[in-house]
C-alpha cells in the first residue's frame, strides 16, 4: 500500500493510501476482520449514498457476513500502534482514508516519511489480509 499524502485535521493525522489493486467487499471484510481483532472497543460502520449505519458485530468472523454497501468503517483504540484510528475502505476502489490521533511522538507532528514509516507496515499488513 502507497501512501498518498498525510495532514493534521483538528486531533487527528488524515491521510490516504493507495492499494496495489482495487478491492472487492470481501477482500474489504478480510482486512477489517484482522484489524478487528487488534482493536479495543471496536465499532463497524458501513453506508453508501443513502447513508450511513453502525452495525454490530461481536466476532471479526461475522464482518464477513455483512451485506456488501459501497464503504466500510472500522474505529477504536489500536492495539497494535496504541492509538485511536479511524479506516475507511471503499469497494472496487483502490483507496483506503485513516485518520490517527495526533498523540504520542509518534504522531503528533505531520510528516510524510515519519508517519509513512510508522503506519506502512500497518498498512500493508490489511492489505495482505485480504487475500487471505
Amino acid at each position: 500500500m502507497k501512501l498518498s499524502g498525510v495532514e493534521k485535521r483538528g486531533a487527528f493525522q488524515y491521510s490516504e493510501w493507495n492499494l496495489t489493486y482495487r478491492v472487492g467487499w470481501g477482500h474489504i471484510c478480510s482486512a477489517a476482520a484482522l484489524i478487528y481483532q487488534y482493536t479495543e472497543d471496536a465499532e463497524i460502520l458501513v453506508g453508501d449514498a443513502n447513508g450511513q449505519q453502525t452495525v454490530s458485530v461481536s466476532s471479526a468472523e461475522e464482518i464477513g457476513e455483512l451485506d456488501e454497501m459501497a464503504w466500510l468503517t472500522i474505529r477504536g483504540k489500536s492495539e497494535i500502534i496504541g492509538v485511536p484510528l479511524m479506516i475507511t475502505f471503499y469497494n472496487q476502489l483502490d483507496l483506503v482514508r485513516l485518520h490517527v490521533l495526533a498523540e504520542g511522538e509518534e504522531f503528533a507532528e505531520t510528516d510524510y516519511k515519519k508517519f509513512n514509516l510508522s503506519m506502512c507496515q500497518f498498512m500493508d499488513s490489511a492489505e495482505l489480509a485480504m487475500y487471505r
